[in-house]
């Protein structure tokens, strides 16, 4: 996939415009809030240096320096890069409440927020994002 321009203001696109941008499996995950299988994702243990951004727009999310590995199956973040790079929202599918994680520039569905689980970070939040939903620019 190419890396769309990041300069590209209006992300309203059609089902259609980002069918054309993102694979399938993208588009599975990204517009259509699925889910990629766990520990098959790119980033789910790196530790490189550098800033997630998102797949869909390449709008930066969030840092490497707020990863961590939660074994989860999935890559983790204990914070986002800023509160406005992200929207949370209530989720109710599958029988179960959750907390869905979206970027904030496309509105494109990245993975879901979970608090409370006793992980030994700053803020007791593990953002359980999926690998496709990111693309990692690395630190120079």
């Amino acid at each position: 996939m190419t890396m769309p321009d990041s300069t590209f203001e209006d992300w309203n696109l059609t089902d259609e415009q980002w069918r054309e941008r993102l694979s399938a499996a993208e588009y599975q995950v990204l517009r259509e809030a699925g889910t990629e299988r766990a520990f098959t994702g790119e980033y789910t243990d790196t530790e490189t240096a550098g800033v997630y951004r998102c797949r869909a727009c390449g709008f930066e999310l969030f840092r490497s320096t707020e990863k961590f590995h939660s074994h989860c199956g999935w890559p983790s973040f204990f914070s986002p890069l800023a509160g406005d790079r992200v929207i949370e929202r209530r989720d109710t599918s599958h029988g179960m409440v959750r907390t869905e994680v979206l970027c904030a520039r496309c509105n494109s569905h990245l993975g879901h927020v979970f608090e409370g689980e006793g992980y030994d970070t700053p803020t007791d939040l593990r953002y359980c994002i999926n690998s496709i939903s990111l693309t990692l620019e690395e630190a120079e």
